[in-house]
């Protein structure tokens, strides 16, 4: 037997290197949360995930808590369920959101739609991507008799903290004056509105929610991923 050590083959040599970048990689990334943030956001448990990649939950809840290392191919089956794009698993800084935005930054805009707005805002989340909440800063000036009370809708829901002055806030049918201190949480799916109430501005925080969305393409993600586990196995790993 020879003394010295066997010399490995480039392949194998690749093969170990890729292993330790793949740990090293899914570990910073934090791929495991991410999957386990999709899920719970759309209030999923570890059975129904499996059932539609056709993974096995033990091997997700493995996954989760970055037992496992994931393969593309599995990663790709988790994407499709949750309409995501493979490069959403790798992307920057998606478990330690940390914006600051300065005041003096900030841009005024004012009410779309009216020609005499009654209103203007602020974003304070605009350099955050995919966010799944907007905060406005919003100021609310005195009616004249040519501003328009227009009333708009959106998906979602609505937070409202007043902050100073009076604020009249229409929401269907229901109308409601609000004073500072005051707020409201509402269904922005109903046509809602809202003006100054005083004589002086009024000053609001607002912010609008989106609404989890259904997955309206699980069917179609099933049948596909169904495919790919009758050709790929299910238990996990890729065969």
């Amino acid at each position: 037997m020879s003394e010295f050590p066997a010399v490995k083959s480039e392949e194998t040599q690749m093969s170990q290197v890729d292993a330790e970048t793949t740990a090293r990689v899914i570990a910073e990334k934090c791929i495991g949360e991410r999957i386990r943030r999709l899920r719970l956001k759309k209030s999923m448990g570890l059975v129904e995930l499996g059932k539609l990649t056709g993974l096995s939950a033990s091997f997700l809840s493995q996954l989760e808590t970055g037992r496992v290392v994931p393969t593309l191919r599995n990663l790709a089956r988790i994407a499709m369920v949750f309409s995501k794009d493979l490069s959403y698993f790798f992307e920057s800084d998606a478990t330690a959101v940390f914006r600051i935005h300065r005041r003096k930054e900030r841009v005024r805009l004012p009410q779309t739609g009216v020609e005499f707005p009654t209103y203007y805002f602020e974003s304070l989340g605009y350099m955050v991507p995919d966010r799944p909440m907007d905060p406005y800063f919003a100021e609310f000036v005195p009616l004249t008799k040519n501003m328009e009370l227009k009333a708009h809708m959106h998906s979602g829901f609505e937070f409202l903290y007043v902050l100073e002055g009076e604020l009249e806030l229409r929401h269907g049918d229901q109308v409601a004056t609000l004073e500072r201190g005051d707020s409201v949480y509402f269904d922005a799916s109903r046509p809602h509105s809202y003006h100054c109430a005083g004589k002086n501005p009024a000053g609001a925080i607002i912010v609008t929610m989106q609404q989890p969305q259904p997955t309206a393409p699980r069917a179609v993600a099933k049948t596909v991923v169904e495919g790919q586990v009758k050709a790929n196995g299910a238990d996990g790993v890729d065969k």
